[in-house]
């Protein structure tokens, strides 16, 4: 695409769009959104990129490497945080037991190792996005 109004605005939105999606990410647990919804919010505005500024831009910017790396980094910091769990308290995903603050009601630091485990969440669904976007791209589909 050559609009030079479309790359112009891309270029303005695109910041804005990813930190509000980092924000419903760790915002999760007290507010409606998540590690689903702001992971799709990052994606999306990586596909735009790549739409806008043609693929080899880009896959510069990241890479279909970097998203198979990020999509096992996701899963494996789930896990981990899980595993953290268990080790400790007996319990897969325990929270309180596992030495994690309860926190009070409506407050960022609330949730316990919820906003943790939707880092991982955002990270797995913002990756296997671009992932799916560029094998389709790479396809011809």
């Amino acid at each position: 695409m050559n609009d030079i109004i479309v790359k112009n605005i891309t270029r303005i939105i695109i910041p804005f769009a990813q930190v509000y999606g980092i924000f419903i990410i760790l915002n999760g647990h007290v507010s409606p959104g998540g590690g689903f919804a702001g992971g799709a919010i990052i994606g999306t505005t990586l596909i735009l990129y790549t739409l806008v500024f043609g693929r080899e831009k880009g896959k510069k910017k990241f890479s279909h490497k970097a998203s198979e790396i990020a999509e096992s980094g996701g899963i494996i910091w789930f896990v981990t945080i899980g595993l953290v769990g268990l080790v400790v308290a007996d319990r897969f995903l325990t929270n309180i037991n596992a030495g994690f603050p309860e926190g009070i009601i409506g407050e960022i630091l609330s949730g316990g190792m919820i906003p943790l485990l939707m880092i991982g969440i955002g990270v797995k669904v913002a990756s296997t996005m671009i992932s799916l976007f560029n094998l389709l791209i790479d396809e011809g589909v």
